[in-house]
């Protein structure tokens, strides 16, 4: 094995495990959201907006991403952002007033965002160098992340741990997690060929699927024709996106409302996200198999029945059942959106990536003080719905990815 081949591999592995850290310091807040919100005594449509304030955060600072990669590289910014998530964490489970909340979630907003952006980036450069696919399984190591720091929560609860505690030691392990990664992480800039030494040939962006006649046509007409391709993955990304918000902002609520303790509240999230880590471990697999089309447009049929169930039946397993649905349906839609804008020909490395990234975060931004002002106008299960509109838009918008690939190579290489 040569030494770059062992280069590679350890920075697979380490940027596995930023992303993993990523998943698990924002998750292991969530199931305490419902403390906060009864210890500020807040409404459920104040509750929204300043979770929203998370992806205000991110929609800030995501603008200044790609300049700091290039200034840094995707490396550092990721571990030290990742850092300053910690920070953002532990300073909205300690805030005592609205205003430091809010200015937490600011923060960690904009820490969260950086990161996207510059982990994704150096996934993409490991997946260029290794020559296969892994990007969706990234992301299910993002979600075993979650499902850790959601377990971990639970525990906490479980045992009377008070809040401030608990998020102060998950935030400082999570947190030196990510500093240890530096080492093992690609040195040198982020603009590397895909022919470096040590990349094999063949490799996941060296044979695409084949696209559509009309996505073909679209993309020729120059620069507005790519511009509506990204428009469409961005939806996409945030059909799959606003399944996470869920899970992040109202699944413990929701269930904690149809009668279930903290506790069992808390297994809304996990299973959710759990069944999205199970769905982006067979991602690839299946993307081979079906095309990532077919995949798309299986994602938002599950996307919209689950939150759908979720919604008819308001009983804790026919919620939990549902969200998990949901979760396993959303698992590809982002990472294959990503991918996917990544390779639009006449857009420059880097550049379609960085737009579904941000743009995405509108979803986050629009979907919490949404739900909530439907929530305190009717109830959190009419809310709910909005999602099930977000799982219809990945249906419709399916036929912007690309069809099973016809080479029976790429298969097997990815």
């Amino acid at each position: 094995m040569t030494s770059s081949v062992r280069a590679t591999r350890r920075a697979r592995i380490a940027v596995s495990a930023l992303f993993l850290t990523n998943g698990a310091i924002f998750a292991s807040l969530v199931p305490r959201y419902p403390e906060i919100k009864a210890a500020l005594e807040l409404s459920n449509t104040v509750y929204g907006i300043l979770i929203a304030l998370n992806p205000v955060g991110a929609m800030l600072a995501g603008v200044l991403a790609a300049a700091l990669i290039r200034l840094f590289g995707s490396a550092r910014v990721a571990v030290f952002t990742s850092v300053g998530l910690g920070v953002g964490i532990l300073g909205a489970a300690l805030s005592p007033s609205i205003a430091l909340l809010a200015m937490s979630f600011l923060f960690a907003g904009a820490m969260d965002a950086i990161t996207d952006v510059a982990q994704n980036a150096h996934g993409l450069r490991v997946q260029r160098r290794s020559g296969r696919t892994i990007i969706n399984s990234l992301h299910a190591i993002w979600s075993a992340g979650a499902v850790t720091g959601g377990a971990i929560a639970a525990g906490a609860i479980a045992i009377g741990l008070p809040l401030g505690v608990h998020i102060a030691i998950t935030s400082g392990l999570f947190a030196g997690v990510a500093l240890l990664c530096l080492r093992w992480l690609l040195p040198g800039p982020d603009q590397e060929s895909s022919s470096a030494p040590g990349a094999p040939s063949g490799g996941a962006d060296d044979v695409e699927a084949p696209r559509s006649s009309l996505v073909a046509r679209i993309v020729a007409r120059g620069a507005i024709g790519r511009g509506l391709i990204v428009g469409a993955l961005v939806l996409v990304a945030i059909g799959g996106g606003m399944v996470e918000d869920i899970a992040f902002s109202w699944a413990a609520l929701y269930i904690g409302g149809l009668g279930a303790s903290a506790a069992v509240a808390a297994s809304g999230f996990i299973g959710l996200v759990a069944a999205q880590f199970i769905g982006r471990l067979v991602s690839d697999r299946l993307t081979d198999l079906f095309g990532a089309r077919a995949v798309t447009l299986t994602a938002g049929l599950m996307i919209a029945g689950g939150i759908g169930l979720a919604i008819a039946v308001p009983t804790v397993p026919g919620a939990i059942i549902g969200f998990a649905l949901a979760g396993f349906g959303s698992a590809p839609t982002i990472p294959l959106a990503m991918q996917e804008a990544d390779r639009i020909p006449g857009l420059r490395e880097g550049t379609g990536l960085t737009i579904v990234t941000w743009l995405m975060r509108v979803a986050f931004l629009l979907s919490p003080p949404v739900i909530g002002a439907i929530a305190d106008a009717a109830s959190l299960r009419a809310g709910l719905g909005v999602t099930v509109a977000g799982g219809v838009l990945v249906i419709v918008l399916s036929w912007v990815l690309p069809r099973k690939r016809d080479t029976p190579s790429s298969a097997a290489e990815n």
